[in-house]
Parts: structure tokens; C-alpha cells; sequence
């Protein structure tokens, strides 16, 4: 080892990952800001065409690859399904070790969008992943080896799984969890790195208060948060998961929490239709040493449409209207871009980053904007009524579920004042279900259940069009965008900026870029034929620039969203991609030619039973399997299954457990048998339409 590694390294231990040498990336945004910028720039407009494949490291999985990787002192840090670690020599590839926490398969069943895992936090020569089943465990760097292990988890019967990264803050390591979607009540909680035990939780909603305070760092401002709800919103939780973005402000002593939907997603059955609903769509200031609140800012009041504000949280300090200033910035689901002061949480302005615009001014036909601005003086919304789908209404509203920008992070460049965010114009229809019930390993939703899409080769791809998948380059003092970069395909995957006048990510169609920042115009291309959902990283090592990248397809686009996805079958594991200038390595390829279809006769030709059959596929099988059962090629396409030719395996695979090992869950409760042979016979005839079209 050269001694200035070892010194290196040595300052790494000391010091954690706040203060990084520029050289390496040792936390999820690769410091604590959560930039993603680096100011390496060997690698530049006019050097990268000469960008190469240095090495390649394939993982054991093939699905849900989301992780962001870690490197320090010359070691590469990846998780893939699963929450897999792997350690590699960050400058070939070879394996160090790897760690497998033994996730029983059958917890995939509670993980609404696949069994990912976004990464991974390093202190003090320890590596911190986050399991799937909630365990929070410590590894020795060095070996692999486990350090402690701590359930996370709350208990009792709440959905929970974990796919976020750890972050650390100081001497403490925090970790949220996800679950809302199918019905869980939020929190957040720290323990010392050290030793792994509690330092302090802090619930994100309020609990039933029969039960009294939960004893926990929230108790002092829970019972003001009590009084913006109503109803009985604990029998499902009320939601709120912390489930990806957490920023540790090391210069105030604090911590901002992203804070997920409510649970179930309609306000009407949550909480009456009343309330704003503290602190769903949140970001919420933290006292780091403690956990106690210090402030919040609330991008979508009484939110009634998955308007998650867990994207990631940026802190920058900058110039505004003349003015120095602490911020932190925030692109979150609902289609506005935050700039905000983060000792105070005032609100210091907020652009549309998708077209938003009054009811009154939206074409006849097409989805109307949940809002149409943001008033500065109150920092609240201006909403337009009708999207609250009062009543009986049905209505399409944008943006919603995987839009604006969904958990893919963005980045910002200091140079530049430029922020780089992945978006797309996702639309959902909207209508109360004046009968919901809660349902087990089912979205809770409070909302009608959603049926097939028809069956039209002109309306399907109209429909993948209106999504408008776009890389933008947000100028951040003007609040509107500097330049924007049309895709094919939504789901496009997280940025890295850096100093070398670039901006690297990785599209849907497999392709990663190297784009030119100050333009938006690809200076360098390479097939990888897979997406980096969770985001390229680089670094330096003996003079040597490289960039680094976690390919697989997965999570909620890929798994729901197959209409508007390239129709592809997902590699066979899951590859890490290093780069290097005059890297030569040949990439070799795969053939991810979907499989072609052979439909079963018509189980039915009745019209009630097929659109039953839609109506229970959309609750049951659709966030999985694919809207209108047109899969994105992670998890099985059903109308390609051989299981959907026979009665009886459908019925042992659906209703009997027989996939529950791998994560399939059993339905045998919730949907008695004419269900089952009513999904199938959709599922039937939607492979039928798709052999006789040769659309998707």
C-alpha cells in the first residue's frame, strides 16, 4: 500500500464520512450534503470519448438493483436485492468479500416495490446496511464481518420493510423504513454506530390516543400534530415512512427527514377529508443529537394523491436576492422545485418543474394539475378543488404516483447553480371507494379500483407518450430550467455532476450518458443494457479517475410501469460497471428479447367477468406485474406464464402460497376462487390482444 492511501485511509477512519477527501465517495450523496457532485474532472468534455470499461463485477441477482455504491480508501461497497453486500477492489474488480443478511424470501411480499436496496453508510471502518426484514447491521470494513446486528422494526402487524440507505450523523446512524402503501404509521430512529443501540425515534404521524405517548422524541410536538388530523386514521397508520432521503446538516446540528404519503392514500378515508395531515409530505428539521423537532415544511397540505416529499434533500449555502443562505432543495413527487431556508424552514422559492396550470386552463380530456403554484407569503399551494376528487368524482389528476421526480436523486452543481432531476408527467385516476376495506398485501389506497387499459394500439402509445420523460437542468436561481433532454422511456435513473463540465445517468433504454452540462448535449454514450437506477459515483485512486455504476432493472416504474418502459427482459444479474480513460475491456451481450407469447384459448368471453377480472388484477397483482397486466420484465410477464394455460396452478401459485418463498404473496383470504379465474381470464385475454397486435 502507498503511504498516501494509508494515510488516507487512516484519515477516513478518524474523521467518518463528513469530511471526504475529494478523492473518494464515502456517503450516499458522497458527502453529507448529498450534492453528487465531485470535483474531479480528468474525465471532461474533451477528455471523455477516450472512456472506457476498466472492469466489470456481476452480482448474484438480477432484480431490483438500486444501490448508489460507496468507495473509500480504494474499496468499492454495493448492495444489490435482497440488501447483498459486496466489497471489491475498486480499481479491478476482484472480490474482497460479501455479506448476505439472509432475508427470508417471503418478506418480498411485504415490499410494495420489489426487494431493492438504494446503499449503503460507512463510519469509522464499519459499513452500515439496512436489511429488508428492518435489521440495521454493522460490518468490519475490512473482513465483512458483523459488527452488531438491531431490529429496527416497530412491531405488531404494519407492513414494514426497509429499502433505503443508512445515513450517519456524527456518532449516530439513522434509518427509516417504507410501508405506507400498504398501510403503516411512520418513523425514523438513531442509534450510536458504535455499539448499535437506540439513541432516540421520532414517529412522523400521530398514533391512537388511547394509547397514550409513545415515549419516544416526537411525544413533545406530537399532540399540536394530533390536532391537523381527524377520524380514525391509526387503523392504518396513517403513513409517513421515512423510506429513502435523510441529510445530515453537520454545521446547524441537524438532521432532514423526507417524509412519504399517508396511509391510505385518500385523505377522505384517512382522516375525514380534514386536516393537513402533519407531517405527511414533509421535510422535517431535527435536532441531530437528540431527535427533538426544530421545524417543518409541508409541500403538500392534506396530501391525497402519493405526493411523497422523501426525494432527495440537497443543502447548499448560496446568494438570494443578495443574501447569504444556509438551503437545502427538494424536487419532490408533487411537481415543484423547493429552494428553503434551513434554519428556519421559511420557504425561499418554488418552480414547477412539470407544466402545472388552473382547471380552467387545461384542455377538455386532459389530467388537471393537483395545483397550479406555490404562494410565498404562506408556502402553501394553490390547489385546484377539483383534484381533490370530492364526492363521487372521478378525475385524472398530474402529477401523482411515479411523477414528478420519484426517488431516482438529483444532483447540484456549486459550480454551475445548476441542479440535475430525472422527471416524468406520471397522470392516475382518482375516485373515492365509499366501501374501502383494508386488505392484506394490498395498496391502501381508500380509492376505486383501477381496471384494464384498453385495448388500443394508438391509445397505449399515446398513453406512454403523456408521461414525457425528461433529464432537466434546473437553474436554481431563476427557479426555471437552463436546458432539458428528451428520453424515449420513463424511469431514467439518478444524476452525478462533476467538475470535468459533466453530468453523467444512466436512461431506461440501457443507455448511459455522459452529458455536457452546460448544454444538455450527450458527449459519450455506452449500451449497458440495463438502468443505474440508484446513480453513477467516482472517484480517484493512484492518479486514475473512474466512474462507477449499479445496473439492474427494478423497483416501482419498472415493476408497475411497463407501458411506458422498453420491452426487455431484465439482465440475468446485476452488474457493476467501472470506467476508466482508455479502459478496453470488452462488454459482452446478452439477448433481453422479451419471450414470445403463446395465450391459452379464451377462458371466457363474458365482458362482467373480464372486467372484474381487471378490477381485481389492478388491486392485487398490478403494482407488481404491471398496469394492465404489461409487465416491465423485472418480475414475471404473466401473459407470457405458462401457470396462466391452467386453472389449478393459478390457483396454487395465487391463493395456496406455492411462489410464497419467493416473495409472491398469498392471496388465499382475499380472494375466493371465481376472483382468481377471473384474473386469469383477463390476464388470458390480454396476451390473446398482444400475439394478435404485436403490441405490448
Amino acid at each position: 500500500m502507498k503511504l498516501r492511501d494509508a494515510f488516507i485511509i487512516a484519515a477516513l477512519a478518524l474523521t467518518g464520512a463528513s469530511s471526504t477527501p475529494d478523492n473518494h465517495w464515502t456517503s450516499y450523496g458522497r458527502d453529507a450534503s448529498e450534492q453528487r457532485f465531485s470535483p474531479l474532472d480528468e474525465i471532461n468534455v474533451d477528455t471523455v470519448s477516450q472512456l472506457g470499461l476498466a472492469w466489470r463485477f456481476d452480482m448474484r441477482d438480477g432484480r431490483g438493483v438500486e444501490a448508489t455504491p460507496l468507495e473509500v480508501g480504494g474499496v468499492l461497497f454495493v448492495t444489490s436485492a435482497w440488501s447483498v453486500v459486496y466489497a471489491l477492489d475498486a480499481t479491478n474488480g476482484k472480490p474482497l468479500w460479501e455479506f448476505d443478511p439472509g432475508v427470508d424470501r417471503s418478506v418480498g411480499a411485504r415490499a410494495c416495490c420489489d426487494a431493492v436496496n438504494r446503499g449503503l453508510a460507512y463510519r469509522n471502518g464499519r459499513i452500515f446496511v439496512a436489511a429488508l426484514d428492518g435489521r440495521l447491521i454493522a460490518l468490519d470494513a475490512k473482513t465483512g464481518q458483523q459488527v452488531w446486528s438491531t431490529q429496527t422494526l416497530d412491531g405488531g402487524n404494519w407492513p414494514y420493510v426497509i429499502t433505503g440507505a443508512p445515513r450517519v450523523a456524527g456518532s449516530l446512524v439513522l434509518i427509516g423504513n417504507s410501508g405506507a402503501d400498504l398501510g403503516a404509521r411512520g418513523y425514523v430512529t438513531a442509534y450510536d454506530a458504535d455499539t448499535g443501540k437506540l439513541a432516540w425515534r421520532f414517529f412522523t404521524v400521530p398514533g391512537n390516543p388511547a394509547d397514550g405517548p409513545d415515549h419516544a422524541a416526537s411525544d413533545p410536538v406530537m399532540a399540536k400534530v394530533a390536532k391537523t388530523w381527524a377520524g380514525e386514521w391509526w387503523k392504518q397508520g396513517g403513513g409517513g415512512t421515512v423510506w429513502d432521503s435523510i441529510t445530515y446538516d453537520e454545521a446547524l446540528g441537524q438532521v432532514y427527514i423526507g417524509v412519504g404519503n399517508g396511509a391510505p392514500w385518500n385523505r377522505q378515508v384517512r382522516s375525514a377529508d380534514k386536516g393537513d395531515n402533519w407531517f405527511l409530505a414533509s421535510i422535517v428539521a431535527l435536532d441531530a443529537r437528540t431527535g427533538q423537532y426544530r421545524w417543518h415544511y409541508q409541500a403538500t397540505p392534506g396530501d391525497t394523491w402519493d405526493a411523497t416529499a422523501t426525494q432527495s434533500i440537497i443543502l447548499a449555502d448560496m446568494k438570494i436576492a443578495g443574501k447569504s443562505r444556509n438551503v437545502l432543495m427538494q424536487a419532490p413527487k408533487n411537481g415543484f422545485f423547493y429552494v428553503i431556508d434551513r434554519r428556519t424552514g421559511k420557504l425561499l422559492s418554488a418552480g414547477n418543474i412539470v407544466p402545472m396550470a388552473k382547471t380552467a386552463d387545461t384542455p377538455k380530456g386532459a389530467p388537471i394539475s393537483w395545483a397550479y403554484g406555490i404562494d410565498l407569503k404562506t408556502g402553501r399551494p394553490l390547489e385546484n378543488p377539483e383534484a381533490r376528487y370530492p364526492g363521487n368524482t372521478r378525475v385524472m389528476v398530474h402529477p401523482t404516483g411515479m411523477g414528478a421526480h420519484s426517488w431516482q436523486p438529483m444532483a447540484y452543481s456549486p459550480k454551475t447553480k445548476l441542479a440535475f432531476i430525472p422527471t416524468q408527467d406520471y397522470a392516475a385516476t382518482f375516485q373515492a371507494d365509499p366501501h374501502y376495506q383494508p386488505t392484506a398485501n394490498t395498496r391502501a389506497s381508500g380509492l376505486m379500483p383501477g381496471g384494464g387499459i384498453p385495448q388500443d394500439k394508438v391509445l397505449r402509445s399515446a398513453i406512454a407518450r403523456s408521461v414525457n420523460p425528461k433529464l432537466i437542468a434546473w437553474d436554481v436561481a431563476a427557479q426555471k430550467p437552463a436546458w432539458t433532454l428528451d428520453y424515449a422511456f420513463a424511469g431514467n435513473g439518478g444524476l452525478l455532476a462533476t467538475d470535468g463540465n459533466l453530468v453523467f445517468q444512466s436512461g431506461a433504454d440501457g443507455i448511459f450518458r455522459a452529458i455536457n452540462a452546460m448544454t444538455g448535449k450527450p458527449v459519450w454514450t455506452f449500451d449497458a443494457q440495463a438502468t443505474a437506477m440508484g446513480g453513477p459515483i467516482t472517484y480517484r485512486i493512484g492518479g486514475t479517475q473512474y466512474v462507477a455504476i449499479a445496473i439492474g432493472n427494478g423497483g416501482s416504474h419498472w415493476l408497475a410501469g411497463g407501458l411506458s418502459s422498453p420491452q426487455r427482459k431484465a439482465l440475468p444479474t446485476g452488474r457493476v460497471l467501472v470506467f476508466k480513460l482508455g479502459g478496453t475491456l470488452p462488454y459482452d451481450r446478452v439477448d433481453t428479447a422479451p419471450d414470445p407469447v403463446d395465450p391459452p384459448g379464451a377462458v371466457t368471453s363474458d365482458k362482467a367477468v373480464l372486467r372484474r377480472g381487471a378490477e381485481k388484477y389492478g388491486v392485487f397483482c398490478a403494482a407488481c406485474h404491471g398496469f394492465g397486466a404489461i409487465s416491465g420484465h423485472v418480475l414475471p410477464d404473466l401473459r407470457r406464464s405458462l401457470v396462466m394455460h391452467d386453472a389449478a396452478a393459478f390457483r396454487m401459485v395465487v391463493k395456496e402460497g406455492a411462489l410464497l418463498a419467493n416473495g409472491m404473496p398469498q392471496f388465499g383470504a382475499e380472494l375466493p376462487d371465481d376472483d382468481v379465474e377471473a384474473i386469469r381470464a383477463f390476464v388470458a385475454d390480454e396476451a390473446r390482444f398482444m400475439a394478435a397486435s404485436g403490441s405490448h
